[in-house]
Parts: structure tokens; sequence; C-alpha cells
């Protein structure tokens, strides 16, 4: 019995210091995606403890029939996966607006988004990300599952 108290004690011991991070205190940069047309947005990330952050990305959107305006929050988990990948995931919402360019009518709507990723640390402050963020909305044109893969340049600060 005291064998495995040592043994687990000892794996424990190894578990955190591997999942130990460093995740920058804040971020700013550039997220470009597409949901059914292209998508730019300015992101910002602000590190809440060791392993969490707080992202909120305010963005465009727009195709040949739609024009819209985001403002996401996300709330993630970071975890190592090797030397300076990390990968996280998370979940959050938002409110936008999308204009018909064909109906010539607006509408607003709340939507629940969740994202997983993987990030690149550069030795330099930037950071490269590649997401993937199922979306649901909830209202007459941005109703349903919707998802949005980005990539995305920041400054660590």
């Amino acid at each position: 019995m005291k064998k495995f108290y040592v043994l687990l004690i000892a794996f424990s011991a190894f578990a955190l210091t591997t999942n130990a991070q460093q995740i920058a205190d804040n971020t700013i940069g550039i997220r470009f995606g597409a949901n059914d047309g292209f998508g730019t947005e300015f992101s910002y990330q602000r590190k809440l403890s060791s392993n969490n952050r707080l992202e909120v990305d305010l963005g465009i959107r727009g195709n040949k029939d739609y024009n819209a305006f985001k403002v996401t929050g996300l709330y993630q988990w970071v975890w190592q996966l090797e030397n300076k990948f990390n990968w996280y995931a998370g979940f959050g919402g938002g409110l936008g607006n999308w204009k018909d360019k064909v109906l010539d009518n607006s509408n607003t709507s709340i939507f629940a988004s969740g994202v997983i990723g993987v990030e690149y640390n550069f030795d330099i402050p930037l950071l490269i990300s590649l997401d993937f963020r199922p979306e649901v909305g909830f209202s007459n044109y941005y109703d349903g599952f919707q998802s949005d893969i980005g990539i995305a340049l920041r400054y660590q600060f």
C-alpha cells in the first residue's frame, strides 16, 4: 500500500510539472475565419489563471448574400502539448447583427459558441493559432448550427 501512495504522489508531481505552461498575460491580434463567407475579427485574450483565459473578438463577416457584425466572448482552458505547442478548448457566446443583401433587412441575434484549437508560441512575442468554433444561433436569420474555422496571429504582452 505504501508503494501505491508513493507512486501516486510521484505521478501527480510529474503530471503537474508536465502540464505547466506559460501563457501570455495579454494578447491582441487578428483572426481570419469563414463560416459560409469570409470574416475578420480583432481579437483580445486576457490570462485569468495559469491555464485559463478569456478571449473577446469583434468581427465582420460577409458573402454575396449577407453582411454581419459579431461580438464573441469565450472562456478557455489551455494545456501544453509539446514544447511551444498548446491546445485549448472552451465555451462562450455572443451577439451579432446580420443584414440580408437580397431581402434588404437586418436581424440581431444571440448565439452560443464552443472552441477547440492548437497554438504555437514563437520565441518572439508572436502567437499563431488554428481553431474550430461550432456555433448555435437563436434568430430568424442566424439560427441552428454553424461552424467556423479560423487562423489567428496575435502579439503577446
